[in-house]
Order: structure tokens, then sequence, then C-alpha cells
């Protein structure tokens, strides 16, 4: 609930309260508030890129400050600023973790567990569907693309030029970490791969120094998918 009314506080962009916020928590644990906030605090900044800070020191109200990479991070569909990160970076992991390409069908089921569904607006995103299949490809954040030779058509995702400019395999893996309260390393064999990966292109640098970065292959083992999509 306290996540609830931080994500309502900040699209109507009012004050956050601390006096509002005890009386979400229940009176059993308002001893615990303190916790319970830098916990609540710690989800914001990690799923949303939202930093919540006190207006004043020792003071009662508190607001978000947006610590994303991306400055022109603007919405294309509201008025207020979308905190892409809340979708952006697990997109990107599901992705990473089926092979670097992932179904359409493979992305809405994911998205459906964050409790984000195709055709329904969601309060914070918008439209979903046009924010995963428009805006966030026109800013080059995703690519999505119909599968060759599949009928009916199938479509993917794959990580965009932007995403592979502005983060790596290894960040959205300790992202997705984060995410499950685990560790990258948790991740096999995605995470000896990338380790893998790192040490030949630190051996590669030194081999050439002149030689420019790699690109991210994410075109590589393709697998059979199926595609039972009903679009709304």
């Amino acid at each position: 609930m306290l996540v609830e009314y931080l994500l309502y506080q900040y699209k109507r962009k009012e004050p956050i309260k601390k006096a509002d916020m005890l009386k979400i928590v229940h009176k059993w644990f308002r001893k615990n508030f303190p916790e319970i906030l830098r916990r609540v605090s710690e989800h914001m900044d990690l799923i949303y890129g939202l930093e919540l800070k006190e207006v004043k020191p020792n003071g009662n109200s508190y607001t978000f400050t947006d610590n994303q990479d991306d400055t022109n991070n603007e919405s294309l569909s509201s008025g207020f600023r979308l905190p892409k990160k809340g979708i952006l970076m697990p997109l990107q992991g599901v992705i990473f973790l089926n092979g670097n390409h992932a179904s359409e069908e493979k992305i809405w089921e994911f998205l459906n567990m964050m409790g984000i569904y195709d055709g329904k607006t969601h309060f914070i995103f918008g439209d979903p569907r046009k924010l995963i299949t428009q805006d966030l490809v026109q800013e080059k954040y995703l690519v999505y693309w119909q599968m060759p030779d599949s009928d009916p058509p199938c479509y993917e995702f794959l990580w965009g030029p932007r995403a592979q400019a502005k983060t790596s395999k290894m960040k959205v893996l300790e992202f997705w970490a984060k995410l499950n309260d685990s560790i990258p390393a948790a991740f096999v064999p995605h995470y000896d791969k990338l380790k893998d990966e790192e040490e030949r292109a630190q051996t590669r640098a030194q081999d050439a120094p002149m030689a420019g970065t790699p690109t991210m292959d994410i075109g590589s083992s393709r697998a059979t998918s199926s595609c039972n999509l009903h679009h709304q």
C-alpha cells in the first residue's frame, strides 16, 4: 500500500507527507517506520529509478528525484515524467535471460506478473502496448520485429542500440539479482558466460588497444517460440 501511495503522489505531483504514510502503516508496525520507509525507498529506486528525499532535514515531507541516466526521459503519451526504468530494465533482463531475444508472448507473460496487462491502461505506464512496441522502440531502447518465416506472424523483442550504449548485460544481471534478492553469480550459466566475455574483451583490448569496442551479439542462437497472442 505504501508503494501505491508514493506512486500516486508522484503521478499527481503532490507532496509526500510523513503523517499520511503513518496512516497507511498498521499501528503495530509504526515503531518500525524508519526501516519500512528505507526498504520502500530502495524498492522505488531500484524499480522506478526514483529517489525519495526529505524536502528539509528532519522534516515531515518528502519528494522524488529522478536518478535515471537519461535526463531526457520524457513520456510521449502523458504530461508527467515517466519512470521507464520500472519497465525497461526488467524487460532487458527477460530478453537477455532468454538468449538475447524474447517472444512477445513471453514478454507479456512477464508483464502480467508485474500487474501490467495488454489492453488495460496502467496508472503509471499508461498504454503498455504502445509503450513497449512504439515509444521505447522509437527511442531505440527496444527492437520489435516480426520473426522470419512465422505464420501466423509472430513478433519478438531485442535490445535496441540505445539500450546497448547505455547499459550492459552485467548491469542488467545485477539489477535482476537485486530484484530477486540474490546475486549475479546465482544466474548460471549467464553469469559465467558474461565473465568469460569480459575476460576475452580485456585480452583483445590488451592485444589491440586501438580496436573498436565489441558490440553485443543479439542475433545468436535463435530459438523457436510459440505465438499465441490475442492483441487487444
